[in-house]
């Protein structure tokens, strides 16, 4: 039966994009808003810090450039669990590699990741229920979304005071992301007999 923005909007894939979007939000903004004490907790000198800070909207930048490429060889739900992955691989290691060089380079990578993760909440709706709602879909996923950005750096704070240091902090966000990537791979709605999306 024909999409409508009722029946999308109350569907398991939606929910499960919901919660994959707002779980992604939460670890990047957690994961970005708390790296300066971890990267101190490591002993990074404060000019150290903002280089890798540089460095790692750098990568942003260049995930972003990449996602065209991405696109075209992975479909939607290819890309959305790819993306949690690699969002949890990264967030994980900086609260485990222990070298300057390596901490910088995963910086990067979370950088790279975190640019493709903006693009893919970007194009989630259309590629799942087409561009006719896309506004109003949009504006029901935002606002979790957006509470998850708004509660995450203080969230990530409590998280360290939980666990005793920054780096397990890391290794607890990296564990969101893979929960991310489970919400992710029911986030597609069924197909009818005419490829068309079901509602139900």
């Amino acid at each position: 039966m024909a999409v409508d923005h009722r029946g999308a909007s109350r569907s398991g894939a939606f929910a499960a994009l919901v919660i994959a979007l707002s779980l992604g939000a939460f670890v990047a903004f957690a994961v970005v808003f708390n790296r300066v004490p971890l990267l101190v907790e490591r002993g990074f000198s404060p000019s150290s810090t903002a280089w890798t800070l540089g460095l790692g909207g750098a990568g942003q930048v260049l995930g972003r450039v990449g996602y065209l490429p991405l696109a075209a060889r992975i479909g939607p739900r290819g890309r959305a669990v790819a993306v949690m992955v690699t969002t949890a691989l990264p967030t994980a290691a900086l609260g485990i590699v222990g070298s300057a060089a390596a901490l910088i380079l995963v910086a990067v990578g979370a950088g790279v990741v975190r640019g493709i993760r903006t693009l893919i909440q970007a194009t989630a709706i259309t590629e799942r229920w087409g561009q006719t709602h896309y506004v109003r879909l949009s504006g029901l996923i935002s606002a979790p979304v957006v509470t998850m950005m708004a509660i995450a750096p203080w969230a990530g704070t409590a998280l360290s005071s939980w666990t005793g240091r920054y780096a397990r902090t890391y290794v607890v966000l990296g564990l969101v992301a893979v929960l991310a990537a489970g919400f992710a791979a029911a986030s597609m709605p069924r197909q009818t007999g005419d490829g068309k999306p079901r509602t139900i």
